[in-house]
């Protein structure tokens, strides 16, 4: 598979790291808005085209499959003038701004019969599988309640700090928190609750969330970009715990049964090695392009659309609106 990404940035970098060590992906051709700066990307990192302009890169025939590596900001432009010019899409997480634009791009991806799916990794990875068989096996009863936070300093960066980029904890940080409720709890929401802290710009510093669910679960959820937070994320069934180890990219699951005098350890579950951890959704979308589908099932559009949904509606209640909107 002839891979392409379309930007030269920091998650360019680790993608590009990623494909290093998948023997069926050729790192075939990046784009930048500056050739100098894609010429040395492609030095650096081994690829065998470079392209000063993404809309020479999406003219070349020859790319299997391009991966959105702009600001959410422009997710959607370069997203749809991909799948215009018939190139199948890997779109960095969130796949977009808002509702109307997620739908937009995959009713195009479903109109020209061209795969599109978002680089949710957490969705993709091995954890999913082990988290839920966890779950399934009954050994922590039944789920009532899941907690996360997620938190990282990044509250200087451009992308974070600018409203026109889309920015703030939410798109960039709480969309880990959703989904990882989402993967456990699902999406027969009853009530959204939310409140944030804005920053001087005028973006989501820091937000709390809690969802409540028709079965009367509950999710508890906060996301900073001012501190690294301990990203745990928990949950808590009638008979015991899981903690999981990072939520943005388990590291490890431990499983406890309920004790006054402490949880006891009763399961610990290592996770397998991995080259970053984004390779598994470039495998998934292989695996799709194979069998010539438009969605990837590790994360359909329906999921993509749902936590948008959720997303903008947490934004309604912080009055939070980007100045494109």
């Amino acid at each position: 598979m002839k891979m392409a990404i379309l930007g030269a940035g920091g998650i360019a970098v680790k993608m590009s790291d990623t494909l290093k060590g998948l023997e069926s992906v050729e790192r075939y051709a990046i784009g930048s808005r500056d050739l100098k700066k894609a010429e040395r990307f492609a030095d650096e990192h081994g690829f065998t085209k470079a392209y000063g302009s993404y809309e020479e890169m999406l003219a070349d025939d020859s790319i299997d499959l391009v991966y959105i590596a702009v600001p959410h900001s422009h997710h959607e432009e370069w997203t749809v003038k991909a799948l215009n010019a018939g190139r199948n899409v890997l779109c960095e997480k969130p796949m977009a701004v808002n509702e109307g634009q997620v739908r937009n791009m995959c009713s195009l991806a479903k109109e020209k019969g061209l795969l599109l799916a978002e680089a949710m990794w957490t969705r993709y990875m091995p954890s999913r599988k082990l988290i839920d068989d966890v779950i399934k096996s009954g050994m922590i009863g039944e789920v009532k309640t899941v907690s996360a936070n997620l938190g990282y300093v990044i509250n200087e960066k451009d992308r974070i700090k600018k409203p026109e980029l889309a920015g703030g904890a939410l798109l960039d940080l709480s969309v880990y928190n959703l989904n990882f409720a989402s993967m456990v709890l699902g999406d027969d929401i009853k009530e959204i609750h939310a409140g944030c802290i804005m920053t001087e710009t005028g973006v989501d510093g820091q937000n709390s969330i809690m969802i409540e669910y028709n079965n009367g679960c509950m999710a508890s959820m906060y996301a900073t970009i001012y501190s690294l937070t301990d990203r745990m994320g928990y949950i808590s069934g009638t008979k015991g715990i899981i903690r999981v180890q990072n939520i943005n990219n388990p590291e490890k699951i431990t499983v406890f049964s309920p004790d006054r005098d402490g949880p006891k350890v009763i399961k610990e579950i290592e996770i397998p090695e991995q080259i970053t951890g984004y390779e598994y959704e470039v495998l998934a979308c292989e695996r799709a392009l194979k069998e010539g589908a438009t969605e990837c099932v590790e994360m359909p559009h329906a999921a993509t659309i749902e936590i948008t949904r959720q997303m903008d509606m947490i934004r309604k209640q912080f009055g939070l609106k980007y100045p494109f909107e």
